[in-house]
């Protein structure tokens, strides 16, 4: 056995992808390696020394000196990652790398999986809500064919052990969402959400993942080669010690990943490739839009209808699509386009922004402004669908100028 030194892995901030063959030997045993397992960690101080030992001690008696033990931390403030490179010395299959500069469980497996030398790659929680004994279980399905085993709570021997109503409602409710809007994924497996299983390395090489949120599930089927794919059922323990991190949020990105996921590999996926267009920007800039919508439309009524001020209706339109305006660009710089904003915090390059995203919208406004007279004047006799009329015309002239001139990688320091 080649001799073994505590230093951690290098951060990784390299594209997203995962190598077609495994890196040179990093000396942690002389046989190949077969298997890769990342363990994700943030605030586990409590749970990693127990997990390792036990994972240890399965794998040493399954697979001996042929798997690794690949702890990515994000830079817990209970220092996790010291407790796991602490452990290096007893355990020659065990790295760590603690990450500073990213975020994320789904990124940090990725990144796992980068500097991994098995050609099975695998991933399983660090609170020991996943049974390690069921690693077993996956493997031995790997060896038998498939290119993907899933540990899942939602087939002859698995469950959850406490969960309440609300918490199953939602998991069930996602699940049925992500049927809907992705049936070619998520319908080949039960429990689109696990974020314990392995998978051959061929399957998902050379491919570009964009994990959102907690689970990577969604992005290696979704995503990968995958042909056979085999489930073991297995109980969701309730974590033993520290606290858990589901909230809401982790539902909203898994919302989220669904879109993502549904506008990359359907029609519009193909469109968005032929065309370099970006769809998934245009989406969330017609969702500021619409809430742009509810402004416009409620300052309109209260300037310009008969039972309130009764202002012109030119005049009312031209206030209430500026204060619109205003909010949209504070929905647009925070989220639409905040890839580049985040780059451009200084306040003289916001204004810049809002300046230049005000002089657009206002040519969009004026565009606006003659369509809504004409629709209103000659075809709908209807202040509010004429209005809505308008506002759908110069949305895509708002967003497609607004994408190549007020949010662009510019001025950057």
């Amino acid at each position: 056995m080649s001799e073994k030194t505590n230093a951690l892995l290098s951060e990784i901030t390299s594209p997203l992808q995962i190598s077609a063959f495994p890196l040179p030997s990093l000396g942690v045993d002389s046989q190949p390696i077969y298997f890769s397992l990342v363990i994700p960690t943030y605030q586990e101080r409590d749970n990693i020394q127990n997990l390792v030992k036990i994972l240890s001690e399965l794998l040493n008696q399954s697979i001996p000196g042929q798997y690794e033990l690949i702890v990515v931390d994000d830079d817990s403030p209970d220092r996790t990652w010291e407790i796991a490179q602490s452990l290096m010395g007893e355990y020659p299959q065990l790295q760590v790398m603690r990450r500073e500069q990213e975020r994320g469980l789904s990124s940090a497996v990725i990144r796992g999986w980068q500097v991994a030398n098995g050609s099975i790659l695998g991933v399983i929680d660090g609170d020991l809500q996943h049974p390690p004994e069921i690693l077993i279980q996956l493997l031995v399905a790997i060896k038998q064919g498939a290119d993907l085993a899933v540990a899942s709570r939602h087939v002859e021997g698995g469950g959850v052990s406490s969960w309440n109503l609300i918490r199953r409602f939602l998991s069930r409710g996602a699940q049925v969402l992500g049927l809907i809007l992705l049936p070619g994924v998520l319908g080949r497996v039960s429990d689109p959400m696990s974020g314990y299983f392995i998978v051959r390395r061929a399957c998902i090489a050379g491919v570009t993942l964009h994990p959102v949120g907690y689970k990577i599930l969604l992005e290696v089927i979704g995503r990968g080669n995958v042909n056979q794919i085999a489930e073991v059922g297995y109980v969701f323990c309730e974590r033993q010690q520290g606290e858990s991190k589901v909230t809401w949020k982790q539902y909203v990105e898994y919302l989220q990943h669904l879109v993502r996921l549904r506008l990359s590999t359907g029609a519009l996926g193909r469109v968005q490739k032929k065309i370099n267009f970006p769809i998934g920007k245009f989406l969330r800039f017609g969702l500021v839009g619409l809430s742009g919508v509810f402004v416009d439309m409620a300052i309109l009524y209260l300037l310009s209808d008969p039972t309130t001020l009764a202002l012109p209706l030119t005049r009312s339109k031209i206030i209430a699509g500026e204060i619109a305006i205003f909010n949209n660009f504070l929905w647009n710089d925070a989220w639409t386009f905040a890839d580049v904003s985040s780059k451009q915090q200084e306040w003289h390059q916001r204004l810049k922004r809002f300046f230049k995203f005000n002089l657009i919208c206002l040519g969009g406004l004026a565009l606006n402004v003659l369509m809504l007279n004409l629709v209103f004047n000659l075809i709908i006799r209807n202040r509010y669908i004429a209005n809505l009329i308008a506002i759908a015309i110069v949305t895509i002239w708002n967003f497609w100028v607004n994408l190549k001139l007020s949010w662009r990688v510019t001025d950057v320091k």
